[in-house]
Formats: structure tokens, C-alpha cells, sequence
């Protein structure tokens, strides 16, 4: 099956989280911050959960920039690539070996801001032949606006643009798969799907 039309699954994909550090947290006005904390910790939970690897980086986190969010490293860990420059993480040979290492052409992707963090190496990966999935509410930027002009090179470009919520229920596949219920909780946690979840666990506990 062509990779491009094949599905996500906890064994074809790594997850990229690039840049979601403190300081660059203030940038992102497109969403509600809370929301935004709540998509990112759902989309890292979502790997964590499946056993997914992931690959985290930072751009000069000991300058202004800060470190990484905590919410992100108390789900995924703290083995983190610090660049030293480059803006495009593609860019960095250390992150792009990490990715390489897994031996994965799927890349489920999100970073602060959206339209450089994530744009950047979103679209020099996909022309590498690497399928990308950019996670945009997992992402943030200055403004609605900057975020749809983002959307817009991005699919241009080749990359799939996806929310988080898609990309778990992907992983998914079935609510009778291996990681179906806990991944079921994972989504119940983090959004409002919360009631229907309980509504189950309910139904099912009787």
C-alpha cells in the first residue's frame, strides 16, 4: 500500500514535538491557551499510551526561548534535542537521525509556532518522502490568521493537516483494539468526549 494512503498506527508513526518551550508559549493567541495545553498533553498521552516513540526538541532552550513545557515532559520524558541554531528542526542532524533511527516514514507532528516550528520541517520532510501529519491544535501561533496561511503552504506542500482527536481515533482503528479503551480514556480526559466515555464505562460496568 502506498504510504501515503495507508492509516496511522502505533506501528508506523513517531511523534515529533518540537519547540512547545515556556517562552514561546506567549506567542500563541490563535487559541484558547488552556485548550491548547489540553491537545498537547492529550496527543503526547495518545503515544505514550500506544507505546509510540517520540522525538522531542527544543530551539536554544537556555535563552529566552525556555525549556520545554513540563506538561510535556512529565508524559514523554526528558530526552531532549537541544539545537543550537537551527530554526528548521529538519535542519538539525541530531533530529533528524532521531526520526530516522525509528525507522518510521510517518510523522505525526506539532510545534510552537505553528508556521515555523512546525511548518518548516513539516514541509522539508515531506520532501523527503516522509508522510507528514501536522497537528495543528496541538500547535499555536500569533493568529488565526497566521494559522491559516500556515494550513495553507503546509497542504500545498504535501503535508496531511490533522488535529489531535483525528489522530488518536486513526491510531485507534477499532474500540476493540489493544489500546481501544485506554485510548478511549485518553480522549474522555482531555475533551469533552469525557461524558460519553463515562456514559460507557457506566453501561459496561452494570
Amino acid at each position: 500500500m502506498n504510504k501515503f494512503a495507508e492509516t496511522l498506527t502505533p506501528d508506523n508513526a513517531v511523534l515529533a514535538m518540537i519547540d512547545h518551550q515556556t517562552g514561546l508559549l506567549v506567542s500563541c493567541r490563535d487559541q484558547d491557551p488552556h485548550l491548547m495545553t489540553a491537545n498537547i498533553k492529550g496527543l503526547s498521552m495518545m503515544a505514550k499510551t500506544v507505546g509510540m516513540p517520540s522525538v522531542i526538541t527544543a530551539s536554544m532552550p537556555e535563552g529566552p526561548n525556555g525549556p520545554i513545557m513540563p506538561e510535556i515532559t512529565d508524559i514523554l520524558g526528558d530526552n531532549i534535542i537541544n539545537r543550537a541554531g537551527e530554526i528548521n528542526a529538519w535542519k538539525s542532524p541530531e533530529f533528524r537521525h532521531a526520526i530516522e533511527a525509528t525507522g518510521r516514514k510517518k510523522i505525526i507532528m506539532a510545534g510552537i509556532v505553528t508556521d515555523v516550528c512546525l511548518m518548516f520541517p513539516a514541509i522539508s520532510a515531506v520532501a523527503e518522502g516522509y508522510d507528514v501529519y501536522a497537528v495543528v491544535d496541538a500547535s499555536g501561533t500569533w493568529n488565526s490568521a497566521v494559522a491559516e496561511a500556515s494550513i495553507h503552504r503546509m497542504t500545498q506542500a504535501g503535508v496531511k493537516v490533522a488535529t489531535w482527536a483525528s489522530v488518536l481515533a486513526e491510531v485507534m482503528d477499532d474500540w476493540r483494539s489493544e489500546h481501544g479503551l485506554a485510548l478511549g480514556g485518553v480522549l474522555g480526559e482531555h475533551t469533552s468526549y469525557r461524558w460519553v466515555y463515562n456514559s460507557f464505562l457506566q453501561a459496561n460496568s452494570q
